[in-house]
């Protein structure tokens, strides 16, 4: 269905979950890919494994010069025709827990770091690129625990509307992906328990009755980095069984 042929990407947060299932994705079909991350035995496995289809590069998302450190990578290998800017920490904190230990890097990592990475980018995009940012249903949901989180991303929104504007008469098209729960995702952070009861609040909450699986969070994602969607700029697409929907239903 995608033809990623001779083309390359750069993805961040690309050792794991859907950034590395996207990666594995775009190198099976053709394309090559600039895979960032913190783990380096994880990206050396990657580097091992498809070898000249990828590039690694260790880099955190926290760091002032994020960007500069990419674009130095990016201008060796070419143009990109598609840049997935998927880093982020996911933290749930109640107002009496944050603290500024907590505060900086969920802001750095989910806010100032995409913004700096588009910042140097930019000008290594070619005409016809695309941009998706990963985002959260969360700025939505209004749960309680999500303050903090829920305002990093709320304040990546406001930035994708405004790229979409400014790099639209270049060509570039800028989307996001909200994510609500994708089924099996929140297996590390909950024991089996807490797992099974988070689920069920979730699926009692929206229209479909189930979780998005993996496969379909990342088909959504291959769509607006391929040409397949060429008219597609400023969208928001909800990968989220509905809950967005249910939320503002209320």
């Amino acid at each position: 269905m995608y033809d990623f042929q001779g083309k390359l990407y750069l993805i961040t947060g690309a050792t794991s979950g859907l950034g590395l299932a996207t990666t594995e994705s775009i190198i099976n079909h053709g394309g090559k890919v600039i895979a960032t991350g913190r783990n380096v035995t994880k990206l050396k496995e990657l580097e091992e494994q498809y070898g000249s289809c990828i590039s690694v590069v260790e880099n955190d998302s926290r760091s002032p010069s994020t960007g500069v450190e990419l674009a130095v990578v990016v201008k060796e290998h070419g143009y990109l025709d598609g840049l997935w800017l998927n880093a982020s920490i996911d933290r749930h904190d109640t107002c009496d827990e944050i603290t500024e230990d907590i505060y900086k890097p969920v802001l750095s990592v989910n806010s100032r770091g995409p913004i700096l990475q588009v910042v140097a980018l930019s000008k290594y995009l070619k005409s016809d690129a695309s941009i998706l940012v990963s985002n959260s249903s969360s700025v939505y949901e209004e749960a309680a625990p999500t303050s903090l989180y829920s305002a990093s991303k709320g304040a990546l929104l406001t930035s994708i509307r405004v790229w979409a504007r400014e790099l639209g008469p270049k060509g570039v098209r800028v989307n996001a992906l909200f994510f609500g729960s994708i089924a099996t995702s929140p297996g590390s952070l909950f024991p089996e328990d807490a797992k099974l009861e988070f689920e069920r609040v979730v699926i009692n909450q929206v229209p479909l009755e189930r979780m998005a699986t993996a496969q379909e969070a990342e088909s959504a994602a291959l769509f607006l980095l391929s040409n397949q969607s060429s008219n597609i700029t400023g969208s928001y697409i909800p990968v989220d069984d509905g809950l967005i929907l249910s939320q503002q239903s209320i």
